[in-house]
């Protein structure tokens, strides 16, 4: 059954969105070589904690952390550790947050020190192909829509999306419907309509597509070893406009880089 939000409910889940944002924002600050993911855990929950949230992953499904740390290969729902990340790891970061009894959940896959070409074309496809599925969520289209056009850009870009992971929407609960598969065809699946906030998220590998999990119980990495990469924004569909609920903007000035022109389409044109 999907959950259709008012304004003030848009309202506090943006404010739960921006938690998770700021809180990718510190931990951008210390992803380098040498540092461990058990620490990144720790300083997100800390973060989260201290400004009025709390960790929406941590017991969620008996999840044990605050965040996915999911390394090279892994696609998501990587258990931190306490490896030390090196030059030239790709790492996919993904957090959530309750807040005021609503939930943010946000994802983005940080460079470790200087990558390649291939490792750049990966996570920029990635990105990209984000957008992609947001500028699908318009009233009156479908949610088969986004899958599609995130689908044909990835695939155009010869590189391989995940099927059997999905997108979903968003509200008290961490994961509502409806689910967001990141392929499809147009005009299918549920009817786009006033009130829905979804996390779309797409998954992308440089090689198969296909998954496998490992023995931790939660990491689920690629067949073939190939590098995965996964970004995730909270998207609100109300009063006819499409607009974002989180941002990557604390990630770029702790990184140093421009705020995203995509980004800037969709973000704070509304409330």
């Amino acid at each position: 059954m999907i959950h259709l939000k008012n304004k003030e409910e848009i309202l506090l889940l943006k404010k739960s969105s921006i938690l998770v944002s700021k809180t990718l924002g510190v931990l951008a600050k210390e992803i380098r070589p040498g540092i461990h993911t058990v620490y990144l855990d720790r300083l997100a929950k800390e973060y989260i904690c201290d400004n009025g949230g709390k960790p929406a992953f941590l017991g969620l499904y008996g999840f044990p952390n605050t965040i996915c740390a999911s390394l090279n290969n892994d696609i998501v729902h990587g258990l931190p550790n306490k490896k030390y990340l090196k030059e030239g790891d790709l790492l996919s970061i993904d957090c959530g947050v309750i807040m005021n009894g609503y939930c943010g959940d946000q994802a983005y896959t940080f460079s470790i020190g200087e990558i390649t070409s291939k490792q750049k074309h990966l996570l920029n496809i990635t990105k990209k192909s984000l957008y992609r599925g947001i500028k699908s969520c318009l009233i009156g289209g479908y949610i088969g829509d986004i899958g599609y056009n995130i689908q044909k850009y990835v695939e155009d870009n010869s590189l391989h999306i995940v099927k059997d992971l999905v997108g979903h929407g968003i509200g008290r609960k961490l994961h509502e419907d409806p689910y967001i598969p990141n392929y499809g065809l147009l005009n299918t699946g549920e009817k786009i309509i006033n009130g829905m906030v979804l996390s779309i998220e797409p998954m992308v590998n440089i090689g198969t597509d296909k998954i496998k999990y490992l023995n931790d119980g939660w990491t689920i990495t690629t067949f073939d070893g190939s590098l995965s990469a996964h970004y995730e924004h909270n998207v609100a569909v109300f009063n006819n406009c499409t607009f974002l609920l989180s941002t990557y903007k604390y990630v770029n000035l702790a990184l140093g880089i421009e705020f995203d022109k995509e980004e800037s389409k969709f973000y704070d044109i509304l409330l």
